[in-house]
């Protein structure tokens, strides 16, 4: 038996209410505890570890000093769901959280057919005047809140719908159309939540975002999509993959 799962010993030099979190720590590896589930009340986990509530208040609040718990107002305390971890290739949230084991789920906030906004246009390099499909969706993993993505797509690509986007990642609809995004210029970045961001990724005020602006371009140099995107810094990463002829950041 894994040590960890063993119940705090008072003879032991480490303290008991490290022991205890270590212990609560082996439950959630072992899914005792589940991501995302409500933690048991302080009485029943000093029962459960055999410890005083104090010693259990002392080991709960040390794992959410270490992110593997949360408190929310009104929800009691919860255990953390593992962080989503990406590479920075050509692939879609939802692609990877699916291939991944997780489970997507999209709620489109918006959806809008006009002429690109000259900012977009700027910024994108879409040529003025052309017809665009605009959205907004908010990316779960479950039931959990992981990435608010803002989209542009030209109409002559693909023409996109509510419901397709719910069913299906957006990178999947434009290789099914014939747009495969093979190239793209992409910047990563980081800034505090809005109040309106922070409300809807279940994060405070001013909470770390990471940020990612991504312009792709399919095999014969057509652009295909747009993308400005804040993830959850708490719950997300991109992974890079760095060789002798990548240019690094200046430190």
């Amino acid at each position: 038996m894994d040590p960890r799962a063993a119940p705090p010993v008072r003879s032991s030099p480490v303290p008991l209410y490290f022991q205890a979190a270590l212990h609560l720590q082996q439950m959630i590896a072992d899914g005792d505890l589940p991501p995302g589930g409500r933690l048991p009340s302080e009485a029943e986990l000093a029962t459960r570890l055999r410890v005083t509530r104090p010693t259990v208040r002392r080991a709960v609040s040390h794992l959410v000093e270490q992110g593997v718990l949360v408190r929310r107002r009104g929800a009691g305390v919860r255990v953390v769901a593992p962080s989503v971890r990406r590479k920075a290739d050509l692939t879609s949230l939802f692609d990877d959280l699916a291939r991944h084991g997780g489970t997507p789920r999209t709620e489109v906030r918006g959806l809008v057919v006009g002429t690109v906004a000259a900012d977009v246009a700027a910024r994108s390099g879409i040529p003025e005047g052309t017809e665009v499909t605009s959205i907004e969706r908010l990316r779960f993993a479950g039931d959990e809140p992981l990435a608010l993505m803002t989209n542009v797509v030209p109409r002559d690509v693909l023409v996109l719908d509510a419901a397709m986007l719910r069913e299906h990642g957006l990178y999947q609809l434009l290789r099914d159309a014939g747009g495969v995004p093979v190239t793209a210029t992409q910047v990563v970045g980081a800034r505090a939540a809005t109040a309106a961001e922070a409300a809807l990724l279940d994060e405070p005020r001013g909470a770390p975002l990471l940020t990612m602006t991504r312009t792709a371009w399919d095999d014969a140099g057509r652009l295909v999509e747009y993308g400005a995107h804040v993830y959850r810094a708490s719950r997300y990463s991109f992974e890079l993959d760095l060789g002798a002829g990548t240019a690094l950041p200046v430190e």
